[in-house]
């Protein structure tokens, strides 16, 4: 092999190994935790996995049915956090102490991506009777947006610190609901009705969703599965269209458009 075809495969051996590998900072589609890999865990059989045995009444397989009001109907009813005069959204909340160091500080990173690309701020709860209470219950759930009470987010011991679990949670606190559920999420995915048990059949109902003019992100950490609810496993419920190949549910963290999307319907300075 002469030296400029040795060349020309070098270049195109390091190219192909550029693109298996993530990029990093302010580059990154996503903000991934440094300790876990894409093959850790499915993001949303871990969910659902960990919240078959749940005692709470859950849509969509994590959201809480709140006794007060719609859970689906956040921004209607004006359940966002508010914003402060210096411009952030101060979310406070509390991590119940039998969490271990290594659990807070996962929770804490997690956060810290909001901090560093919105302008939500998680503050620990002092005074405030609004905050999140982040214990350790039977599941990986979240009441949608803000309750004004107290609001138990929980991120069960066993199957829910993972980075791409806590800001799924964290994102529904905020009022965001599950990407496959927009009201035009047709145009997307096919939901195929015939592989789905019919006692979870509501969980794939379209709602009458906020879509901030933002294209939809098959992927969004807030995009279930293919195999969500499925009768059968390896059997799809939810196929991208038109091309069934698309990669949908990635677990490892806030996408771009997850961002963008804090951004716009906060109304922050985008960081982006």
């Amino acid at each position: 092999m002469d030296l400029r075809a040795s060349i020309s495969l070098l270049l195109l051996l390091l190219i192909g190994l550029s693109q298996a590998l993530p990029v990093t900072e302010d580059n990154d589609q996503h903000d991934f935790s440094e300790d876990e890999t894409e093959e850790d865990y499915d993001l949303t059989e871990q969910i659902l996995g960990t919240n078959n045995a749940s005692k709470e009444l859950l849509l969509e397989g994590d959201l809480v049915v709140p006794k007060t009001r719609n859970a689906l109907s956040c921004f209607k009813n004006q359940c966002l956090w508010r914003k402060s005069a210096d411009g952030t959204v101060k979310v406070p909340y509390t991590i119940k102490s039998y969490f271990s160091t290594s659990e807070k500080n996962k929770m804490k990173r997690a956060m810290e991506v909001f901090h560093k690309k919105t302008c939500i701020r998680f503050v620990p709860q002092s005074t405030e009777t609004a905050y999140v209470a982040i214990e350790s219950r039977d599941g990986c759930f979240s009441y949608l947006g803000r309750t004004g009470r107290r609001q138990v987010l929980s991120l069960n011991q066993r199957g829910c610190v993972w980075h791409g679990i806590i800001q799924h949670e964290l994102l529904h606190a905020l009022g965001f609901q599950h990407e496959q559920s927009r009201s035009d999420r047709d145009k997307y995915v096919k939901i195929n009705w015939q592989y789905i048990r019919p006692e979870t059949r509501s969980n794939f109902a379209k709602r009458n969703t906020n879509n901030l003019d933002i294209s939809y992100d098959y992927g969004s950490v807030m995009h279930y599965g293919r195999y969500a609810f499925t009768t059968k496993r390896g059997v799809e419920t939810i196929t991208p269209i038109p091309d069934s190949s698309v990669q949908i549910g990635q677990r490892r963290g806030m996408s771009k458009s997850d961002i963008q999307r804090i951004n716009k319907l906060y109304q922050c300075c985008s960081k982006e």
